[in-house]
């Protein structure tokens, strides 16, 4: 079991890191939804689907 630890330990740590930033992407993408931020980092002025979207927060302060 050692002896794969140290011939892998390279591909290990990089798996490890990708996790870590996937885990930390959606955990921002989840933080972003609940603050009501948009999701596509653009104005919704510009956007053709800006009145589904913003009908569900109007629901929701009513």
């Amino acid at each position: 079991m050692m002896e794969w630890l140290s011939n892998n330990w390279a591909n290990i740590l990089i798996i490890a890191l990708v996790i870590a930033l996937v885990a930390l992407a959606i955990r921002s993408m989840v933080r972003d939804k609940k603050a009501g931020k948009s999701s596509c980092g653009c104005s919704c002025s510009n956007c053709a689907l800006a009145d589904k979207c913003h009908s569900i927060q109007k629901a929701k302060k009513s």
